[in-house]
């Protein structure tokens, strides 16, 4: 058996919690909105056309905002074709995943959905084959009220009172040359810059998102975030990251391990904002906005075809990953990365939200259902609120090939004062033994343990279908603590939520 250990202190409190990381992105792509969110006369659909059984699973997952429209999708779309009356909305080509769109759900029903799932819009902006003018239309048109053309357009549209959306993207993946206007890093720099002061001027109380690299694999990373940041840091607030991992070579424990380059990522994405704040000589500092990452690679080779060979459908089947045990663990790691860099990762959207690379599946005129990677994002955001907890954890090493040398033991701690409670999230890598994880938490006084939850299959390429649910958490009801020590075993490739009671 492995041994771990892990030290923990209601002193050491490092970084709160912002609920934001907790967010998710739905984009007009494949069926993420149309039989996703949006399938008017299904049983389960409202006056509105979504559907209640699918924002039943959203509420579980507790999602404080969702980016939207896009995506590779937002940088050749029109916003003013998707408001207004429904039978009068031209349908338009989508260049960035060769489909048709229809616009019959467009920003109306986005605000429309939003409220009735208890979300938030994150909006992105055009900044591909459109720009400055347009986006600040698009504000006035969502957050002004005044008896100016766009507000008094939405008015006229039936909706009276603003959005008032304040989280904004400046573009979508500007450094990737599939972008649908990419840019050099100091053409976007200039437009992001002069973007983001226009509609602050605009609307002052919202907060701006620049786009940073799509992947820690960029050619231009991290020079383009030194040269985005240097000319646009006065007027924007976060940078974004976006970051997949695969397994195309079928190596758990290689992808088991890839939560470790997700850290180096981050970390050097602080390094170059802060850099650019030394030369700005700027008392603020940028926070990171991951607002797309997650495991995906079952369909990529595939879609790529597909769209090739059949473009310009409305709402094809893309993208659909069918998720195993394998990759919930990885969403796992992923999600203690994110929560042990809390001081500067302030917004995380798991991309996306239903059928789409998603936690949430739906078939079209029948049911919705979790996939695997549902329950660790659910646990995390139910559970991981309050303050970030600094652990001394000590682990065993293996090999990971890919990533070189790995803990068998990822892991993070997070306080909820105002509950009284910790909860420890931890992940066995081991593929072949159990971990017995020492904990030592006398520095919360008396301790006691709620409940152990795990999610584990012992095939790891099992999935969750429609019919039936093979990966599903169970409660643990051999685990205990006794006045802030004890022993819990964590079994081969294991997602752990270990709750505990403290006083």
């Amino acid at each position: 058996m492995l041994k771990a250990r892990l030290i923990a202190d209601r002193d050491m409190k490092k970084a709160a919690v912002d609920r934001r990381i907790y967010s998710s992105f739905i984009e007009h792509l494949g069926r993420a909105v149309y039989s996703g969110i949006y399938e008017p006369g299904h049983p389960e659909a409202d006056e509105n056309g979504f559907r209640k059984d699918v924002i039943r699973l959203i509420r579980e997952l507790d999602v404080p905002y969702v980016r939207y429209p896009g995506g590779n999708f937002v940088s050749c779309y029109r916003w003013e074709d998707g408001v207004g009356p429904v039978a009068e909305r031209p349908a338009r080509l989508d260049a960035a995943w060769k489909t048709l769109e229809p616009n019959t759900f467009g920003l109306d029903e986005a605000a429309a959905w939003a409220k009735a799932a208890d979300t938030k819009l994150m909006m992105a902006v055009n900044l591909g084959t459109r720009g400055l003018q347009d986006a600040v239309n698009l504000l006035e048109y969502c957050n002004i009220d005044a008896p100016s053309k766009y507000a008094q357009m939405r008015k006229d549209n039936g909706h009276k009172d603003p959005y008032g959306i304040k989280l904004w993207c400046l573009g979508n993946e500007m450094d990737g040359k599939w972008q649908t206007g990419h840019k050099t890093p100091e053409e976007y720099a200039r437009i992001a810059a002069e973007t983001a002061r226009a509609m602050k001027r605009v609307d002052p109380s919202i907060e701006l998102v620049a786009c940073g690299s799509s992947g820690s694999n960029m050619a231009t990373f991290p020079e383009w975030e030194r040269i985005v940041l240097t000319e646009a840091y006065d007027a924007v607030d976060y940078i974004s990251m976006h970051q997949y991992y695969d397994n195309y070579d079928d190596d758990a424990p290689s992808f088991l391990a890839a939560s470790t380059d997700l850290d180096r990522f981050i970390k050097t994405v602080i390094t170059a904002a802060d850099y650019a704040k030394a030369v700005t000589r700027s008392s603020k500092t940028i926070g990171i906005s991951l607002d797309e990452w997650n495991v995906w690679y079952h369909t990529r080779r595939e879609d790529d075809k597909k769209m090739d060979d059949n473009p310009w459908q409305i709402a094809p089947h893309l993208l659909e990953d069918i998720y195993n045990a394998e990759d919930a663990l990885v969403v796992g790691c992923m999600l203690i990365t994110i929560l042990r860099n809390a001081e500067r990762v302030r917004i995380a959207c798991l991309a996306q939200l239903v059928n789409v690379i998603a936690p949430i599946m739906t078939r079209k005129g029948g049911g919705a259902w979790r996939q695997t990677i549902y329950y660790p994002f659910m646990h995390a955001s139910r559970y991981g609120r309050g303050k970030v907890v600094e652990t001394a954890a000590d682990s065993a090493l293996y090999d990971s090939g890919k990533y070189g040398d790995v803990p068998y033991l990822e892991s993070v701690a997070v306080l909820n004062e105002a509950e009284d409670e910790l909860t420890v999230f931890a992940v066995n890598r081991s593929l072949s033994e159990d971990m017995e994880l020492a904990l030592d938490l006398r520095g919360f006084g008396k301790c006691s343990l709620i409940e152990h939850i795990e999610l584990r299959s012992d095939d790891l390429k099992a999935i969750n279908t429609e019919e039936k649910e093979n990966v599903r958490p169970v409660v643990r009801t051999d685990s205990a603590l006794d006045s802030g020590t004890g022993s819990i075993i964590l079994r081969p490739a294991s997602w752990n939520t270990i709750r505990i009671k403290v006083r």
